[in-house]
């Protein structure tokens, strides 16, 4: 069975679980909005014909419309505001799914789950945000979103009736300071501890800026990756960190990176 993981920046990642392809948050330019990427933008055969989207919310650096026209017919999984407000804008196959449904699509079953980010809400689109849980074969990937902490992640495990094996979890920002509606190193690690995670994947860290970065403290981009797996080894140590750069990916059964190009 094929249970590879590639993180292709910020919050987007592509699962490829035994012949399906799932895209999470896509992000596909150079840009976002006003936000600048570091390096190179994805290449084209990483992410080009999923057969599943997933959709945290709808802020610009996870729901890029420029973005989720590239990925096609693909069905977009999110909360049922969001999947309206899409479909009014162009995409048909956008779904929305009450928090109790399994969405299956070949070998892999896909629900949504909570997420807490409230913080800064958009006057222009719907502000609805999910985590999801992806089931292929024996492995389940808990994808948070963009969250902060909450008291029922202790409850995902059995919304995912059973273990969750691998968490992506998001651990910084495209600024030195998290607003609100996040999670900090240290706050990603406890949250694995508490769904009792075996792997875990770093997302939404060194990849987006602001124009003015210049300005900002030197190095501060590379921090939250690394200082997310120290948190891991004192918080959970039974998690494994998987530490990739943009355009590497895991293979989540063995644990290993392979197959790893740098994308900038």
């Amino acid at each position: 069975m094929t249970t590879m993981l590639r993180w292709l920046g910020h919050a987007t990642t592509v699962l490829d679980l035994d012949g399906t392809r799932v895209v999470t948050d896509p992000l596909l330019g150079r840009h976002a909005g006003l936000l600048r990427r570091r390096g190179d933008q994805p290449r084209d055969a990483d992410w080009r014909d999923p057969d599943l989207v997933l959709l945290s919310h709808l802020h610009h650096d996870h729901a890029e419309l420029g973005s989720l026209r590239r990925l096609g017919a693909a069905p977009v999984i999110t909360a049922p505001a969001n999947a309206a407000w899409l479909r009014g804008r162009g995409h048909p196959t956008a779904l929305g799914l009450h928090e109790d449904v399994w969405f299956r699509t070949g070998h892999v079953s896909v629900r949504l789950v909570p997420a807490v980010h409230g913080h800064r809400p958009m006057p222009h689109r719907p502000n609805a945000t999910n985590g999801h849980l992806v089931r292929s074969g024996p492995v389940t990937i808990w994808v948070a979103g963009d969250t902060e902490p909450f008291a029922a992640m202790a409850d995902l495990a059995e919304l995912a009736e059973g273990t969750i094996d691998v968490a992506v979890v998001p651990v910084g920002g495209w600024g030195p300071r998290l607003s609100g509606g996040h999670m900090d190193p240290v706050q990603a690690a406890e949250a694995c501890r508490v769904v009792g995670a075996r792997l875990a994947v770093p997302v939404h860290w060194g990849t987006l800026h602001a124009p003015a970065s210049r300005r900002l403290p030197p190095g501060w981009m590379d921090r939250a990756g690394p200082a997310f797996a120290a948190a891991l080894a004192h918080h959970a140590p039974a998690c494994r960190p998987v530490v990739l750069q943009p355009g590497e990916q895991v293979d989540l059964g063995a644990g290993l990176v392979v197959d790893a190009p740098r994308a900038g």
